[in-house]
């Protein structure tokens, strides 16, 4: 009798970009709806002012920065218009992305239990924070809306471009959020670098600061490369009635589509391993 060929079935996990299954993260959406109800409960849980955190954080921001940035270092006489309002502005984008960022970073480490138990995929878990922070911006933005014809500025038509701009920022936010909760599963010391990296990215960006009359001309395209420069200053204009940087606004647009891409990548390559270690 001829021998029989013993055959070996060898399974591996995908890798790089075979790993993210788009139709499997539409078939979970429904936990991802649970997740960011989630988020939000925990988020305003046993508070007593509620959902007016989301104005007071930037509200108690604007102020400090007025004070210490617009009165005593002399910057409000470098921005066009109220300079309380410009910072303002500059902060609803800002928190939304720092708030996004930093949820995000501590997501998959907040919800080892479930991870180390049961499958989905786990890239629903620092999406779900970015999704959740719509609310925060929804009540800020309102605020700002009222607030406007306080300063003398009446909202017009560039206000259409508040949407597409708010995309940009989901986008950056998604991406480096998501890079930053596969890194800190493997690095847990990367926690206690955020608040410190946020910080310095907030300085980084055109919130105390006019970007025109700051930043030179020269140097303002590499600036850009920082995506929420564009975002911030296509806030300003579309709000404040400012001239848009289309130019900034699209080097800002292809960082935060490229670090989406960089995220997603590093994020599916690492996955297999974050029931091991997490």
């Amino acid at each position: 009798m001829p021998h029989s060929v013993a055959r070996h079935l060898r399974l591996e996990p995908p890798r790089g970009w075979q790993g993210l299954r788009l139709s499997e993260l539409w078939e979970y959406r429904e936990l991802l709806f649970f997740f960011v109800w989630r988020d939000i409960k925990v988020r305003y849980k046993q508070t007593v002012l509620g959902a007016a955190w989301a104005v007071l954080q930037p509200l108690a921001a604007t102020f400090v920065f007025t004070i210490f940035f617009g009165k005593l270092a002399g910057l409000s006489a470098h921005t066009n218009g109220p300079y309380s309002l410009h910072v303002f502005a500059a902060l609803i984008p800002w928190t939304f992305f720092a708030n996004a960022v930093t949820q995000s970073a501590n997501s998959l480490v907040g919800s080892s239990h479930l991870i180390s138990k049961v499958y989905f995929p786990r890239l629903l878990v620092p999406v779900a924070p970015v999704v959740a922070g719509l609310v925060d911006f929804a009540v800020a933005f309102v605020a700002l809306l009222l607030l406007m014809p306080v300063f003398g500025v009446t909202p017009g038509w560039r206000l259409i471009a508040v949407p597409a701009l708010l995309g940009g920022t989901i986008v950056a936010s998604t991406g480096v959020g998501i890079l930053f909760s596969a890194v800190t599963v493997t690095y847990r010391d990367f926690r206690f670098v955020m608040s410190f990296l946020m910080q310095l990215w907030l300085f980084a960006s055109p919130v105390a600061y006019a970007l025109n009359t700051t930043i030179p001309a020269t140097w303002q395209m590499a600036y850009a490369v920082n995506p929420m420069v564009g975002m911030i200053a296509g806030f300003n204009a579309a709000l404040l009635g400012e001239a848009f940087p289309l130019r900034l606004i699209a080097v800002s647009l292809a960082s935060a589509v490229a670090l989406l891409v960089i995220g997603v990548n590093y994020f599916v390559r690492v996955e297999r391993r974050f029931a091991d270690v997490i």
